[in-house]
């Protein structure tokens, strides 16, 4: 039995829109998704490090405050905006994804819980900062919320090799199969994870930017510990990056080597990028006044996201080009509810923005009471 006869027919409901909007809608939203996802995860990195020093400075045990404080609310912003990505997705490629869901149901199933767990344990230290406890809580958290990561991992790269899927099923019909055998999987896994760690590294800075006009000595450590923190692990995602890139198959790895224009430009420019990162946080200590070089190196990190998901989607097109042919899809565009939609989430991503811009404000007007 080939793998073309276990993937279920396209769903019969036409698509509400155009397969290219649909995708475009998909790409942003998962953007503002990692954005917040690498926020709240560094920030557990980096808050958790800030912990254990914590008895060496009282610069590192106000970090930990700082943080561990903005986790809750990072957390509650990664849920949210990952709630369209994963119906875009459930939309284009859900003949894919809820295969690989059923093959996975129960650690699937099981991130809900193990999220409610840790949403309620970093909301303990948050509120209680002086318990003895809260450092092994908060490891816990963080813990939890990388086994999270790891089973999206998993199905996210089950679901692009369907010739897996029928003798997965005969061996294990119970839901609880993970993808062990595809060999870039932990090295995926880690390249997200540290690219998270630097995004961390980087919040605290920008944290440092925010506190500058109030208390300038640790908004300088701000910056200068997020910068080390950021160039180190940007520089460790390089290693890693290159790890994962050929432990694809050949075919694939090629994709980035001129195979593909959008594949090979994204990793060249994101290549440079992250070199021209490293530079900009490097020379931040020299700086008497370095945010310019914070606000740069944030920019550049930014492009460096897009491009990374722009050349992942060319990889996910790449495993499913047998399999997943877009012009089979049926479209009869409600064009009313498409506009609405298009007008909520432009409004929906203002509001959001306001609200940090709201949020950060009022925390720097209550430190400057303090």
């Amino acid at each position: 039995m080939n793998a073309q006869s276990v993937i279920p027919a396209v769903d019969a409901m036409p698509l509400p829109a155009p397969y290219w909007l649909l995708k475009t809608l998909l790409i942003v939203t998962l953007i503002l998704h990692l954005i917040a996802m690498n926020m709240m995860l560094g920030g557990v990195f980096m808050a958790f490090a800030a912990k254990i020093k914590s008895n060496k400075s009282e610069h590192f045990k106000k970090l930990f405050g700082d943080l561990s404080k903005k986790i809750p609310t990072l957390v509650a912003a990664t849920v949210t905006l990952g709630v369209a990505p994963l119906l875009f997705l459930q939309v284009i490629y859900g003949q894919f994804f809820y295969t690989s869901s059923v093959l996975m149901g129960w650690f699937w199933f099981s991130v809900v819980v193990i999220l409610i767990f840790a949403y309620y344990g970093f909301y303990y230290v948050a509120i209680k900062q002086e318990t003895p406890s809260v450092k092994w809580i908060f490891f816990f958290s963080g813990i939890l919320i990388l086994l999270i990561g790891f089973f999206l991992s998993n199905n996210m790269t089950l679901m692009l090799e369907p010739s897996k899927w029928l003798a997965m099923y005969k061996k294990n019909p119970d839901g609880v199969n993970l993808n062990f055998s595809h060999a870039p999987l932990i090295p995926r896994y880690l390249h997200f994870l540290i690219a998270a760690s630097a995004v961390g590294g980087l919040f605290t800075a920008i944290l440092g930017v925010i506190k500058w006009d109030s208390d300038r000595e640790y908004s300088h450590f701000l910056i200068n510990a997020g910068s080390k923190w950021f160039w180190v692990s940007t520089l460790l995602q390089i290693v890693i990056g290159f790890v994962f890139l050929f432990s694809l198959p050949k075919d694939k790895t090629m994709l980035f080597m001129g195979g593909n224009a959008v594949a090979t430009i994204s990793f060249v420019v994101g290549l440079l990028g992250a070199v021209a990162t490293i530079y900009f946080a490097v020379k931040v200590p020299k700086k008497s006044d370095p945010r310019k070089s914070v606000v740069w190196t944030a920019s550049v990190t930014g492009l460096i996201i897009i491009l990374m998901i722009l050349g992942r989607d060319v990889l996910r097109n790449e495993y499913l080009k047998l399999y997943f042919k877009p012009e089979n899809f049926v479209v009869s565009t409600q064009w009313t509810v498409m506009i609405l939609f298009l007008i909520l989430f432009i409004a929906g991503i203002a509001l959001w923005l306001l609200m940090m811009k709201k949020y950060f404000s009022a925390k720097q007007t209550a430190n400057e009471a303090d």
